[in-house]
């Protein structure tokens, strides 16, 4: 293996790894104060500066070298489809880990890759696989295993928490297949930038009207875990992940991410005290275990799959 092959394979892997921590972050704040709204406001208020700063270095990079920029309508493309893929998609997630554990926040969240199949073939010409359908089956099986445990203990709460995750995923995934067309007209790099700054100011602007104020009190390790999330769980995995992108194939990319739920499983356990069960065991196996067998349909062209995860940071 050369140096830029296990550099790529690491920089995946640590992306992985630290989109992971999200849900740990946003559970521990919860500790301290249960406000979705603004621990997703804090959140953005970090990762803002960085995500613009790459929507502006990519523009001004452009008219340095005499490249004409993207059309208007790809602009506001790029707007609406971030507002959709990291606003929305966002909120209820941070809303959905109120009622429900990290752990089954991110199985949930792990399950967008079949519907992005599911959607695409009812709604883009895609097409499922017997395999692709099998791989969907095992998953939603485990993570049904995951819910029914969960279900008397959490009772309205884990159905309420899992509903609103569940709309997560679904927004992320309509996310990806309406982000390809733009990703080809504006580069990855710019349309990030692009979708990124415009939902962080959807998220900071939708806590200011929701709560008809500036009142963003909290407390000091509130403001902390709020900053961690925005920086190590946002900002620094995305641009990892693309660092592995560049260096590896996208299969493997895919393939190194299924490791982020038993990253967060591991986390929950050891630092929220969250129970695991064989039950949790057995579910979570089933949807790691589906979503792979999901992957190894996919027989894209490999600069078609470089394109279409170019755009893709993680849900949320």
């Amino acid at each position: 293996m050369n140096r830029q092959t296990f550099l790529g394979y690491f920089y995946a892997a640590a992306g992985a790894a630290l989109f992971s921590t999200k849900a740990i972050f946003i559970k521990l704040a919860y500790m301290d104060k249960v406000d979705a709204a603004l621990m997703l406001a804090l959140r953005m208020v970090t990762a803002l500066p960085f995500f613009l700063a790459v929507a502006i270095y990519m523009v001004l990079k452009s008219r340095r070298e005499g490249r004409p920029l993207p059309p208007a309508s790809a602009w506001v493309g790029a707007v609406l489809v971030g507002f959709l893929g990291y606003y929305l998609s966002a909120l209820l997630d941070f809303e959905g880990l109120v009622y429900i554990t990290a752990q089954l926040e991110r199985l949930v969240l792990f399950t967008y890759p079949v519907m992005v199949m599911v959607i695409g073939w009812l709604f883009f010409k895609g097409r499922i696989t017997w395999l692709g359908a099998l791989g969907a089956g095992i998953t939603y099986a485990g993570l049904l295993v995951v819910f029914l445990k969960a279900l008397p203990e959490g009772g309205s709460n884990t159905v309420i928490g899992t509903a609103l995750v569940l709309g997560c995923a679904l927004t992320f995934a309509i996310y990806q297949l309406f982000a390809k067309r733009y990703i080809g007209v504006m580069g990855s790099l710019l349309f990030t930038g692009v979708a990124l700054s415009s939902s962080a100011i959807a998220c900071i602007l939708h806590y200011i009207i929701t709560t008809r104020g500036f009142d963003f009190s909290a407390t000091t390790r509130f403001y902390w875990l709020a900053a961690g999330c925005g920086f190590f769980a946002t900002v620094l995995p995305s641009f990892m992940v693309n660092a592995g992108l560049s260096r590896i194939s996208a299969q493997a990319t895919s393939m190194i991410a299924s490791i982020s739920p038993l990253i967060t499983i591991s986390l929950a356990v050891w630092i929220l005290g969250e129970h695991f069960t064989i039950y949790d065991a057995l579910g979570s196996a089933m949807v790691i275990a589906g979503i792979a067998v999901f992957a190894a349909t996919d027989k894209k062209p490999e600069a078609e799959k470089k394109q279409d995860m170019a755009g893709e940071l993680e849900p949320t």
